[in-house]
């Protein structure tokens, strides 16, 4: 074991502790008005990025910002290969880059969006995405990166194309992490196909083949396509047989991501083990947190809707 898994290990197992947690995120969520939220949050290991005055859509992006540094201070400590990891669980954040930058082809220069992750080295390919200048050129230049060529230039492809290629690489690069994605792929497929009612083909199609196995694309309905997913994804859909549970489903999603991220931080050993579960945790609360901002703009949730949800 070298000093850099060993550093980063003892790292990571006190990163994990920057997070505000179910019980917090629970009273969050039951705040009367989106301030009273907002300044509970700024002054939470969130801090850095959220005020006291911010919007929601500000609150949120300062969540995810503050849980992209600390994933960047972590990977830091780490020796490369550690680096390599949390690059690739951490793409969630380039994704969202290149969205906006999708987005800003469509849309008036003089009013562009929300500024950039800074990536740092967690970056994929994100310096030479970002110099794109149309879709067909994005296009191209996702084609000669680790990202692949989605098929399309539209932004409905190029989105999917994104998560699902996000997924296979975590899929093939991070063993422990399979499940993840793989059920990840299950609830984005049912969304698509029984919420949406997009077709899903091309590319894409051919990576969700790999990773949901043959006869996904047949499926007549939500819960014949939950019997038919392989042992890795089938338990994100578990039990749900219509588009209204869905969104229990996701839940589930990101409460097995906390729960196994704090087996593995808990774990005596150096290694990968603490951290992929702090990514895992700090990501997990990071959607709680932005979860219970959005309900207390809604005038907050009584302590049993939100027990559902978390």
């Amino acid at each position: 074991m070298t000093a850099g898994w060993v550093a980063g290990s003892v790292r990571a197992a006190a990163m994990a502790r920057r997070r505000m947690g179910v019980t917090a995120a629970r009273e969050l969520a039951a705040c009367p008005s989106l301030t009273d939220a907002v300044e509970i949050v700024a002054r939470s290991p969130y801090g850095r990025e959220v005020r006291p005055d911010d919007r929601l859509a500000a609150a949120e992006r300062g969540v995810a910002a503050t849980t992209l540094w600390n994933l960047r201070v972590l990977a830091g400590w780490l020796p490369a290969e550690g680096t390599e990891m949390i690059r690739l669980v951490a793409a969630w954040f380039e994704i969202a880059n290149i969205d906006e930058h999708v987005y800003g082809f469509a849309t008036d220069p003089r009013t562009a969006g929300v500024p950039p992750f800074r990536l740092g080295s967690l970056a994929t390919a994100w310096p030479r995405l970002s110099k794109t200048a149309s879709p067909a050129e994005l296009r191209a230049m996702l084609a000669v990166s680790a990202w692949g060529d989605p098929g399309d230039d539209s932004a409905q492809a190029i989105s999917l194309w994104l998560r699902v290629s996000w997924a296979a690489r975590v899929f093939a690069g991070v063993i422990p992490a399979r499940p993840w994605a793989a059920g990840s792929v299950a609830l984005l497929v049912a969304r698509e196909r029984f919420v949406a009612r997009r077709p899903l083909a091309g590319a894409a199609s051919e990576v969700i083949g790999r990773l949901l196995g043959g006869g996904w694309d047949r499926a007549a309905g939500l819960a014949d396509f939950a019997g038919r997913l392989p042992s890795p994804a089938r338990w994100a859909l578990d039990g749900v047989t219509n588009t209204a549970d869905l969104w229990r489903a996701e839940a589930r999603w990101w409460a097995r991501l906390r729960r196994d991220g704090t087996t593995l931080v808990v774990r005596p050993a150096f290694g990968w083990q603490r951290p992929l579960g702090a990514v895992a945790i700090l990501a997990a609360d990071a959607w709680l947190v932005r979860a219970a901002l959005e309900i207390a703009a809604r005038g907050g949730a009584h302590p049993e809707v939100w027990d559902a949800l978390a």
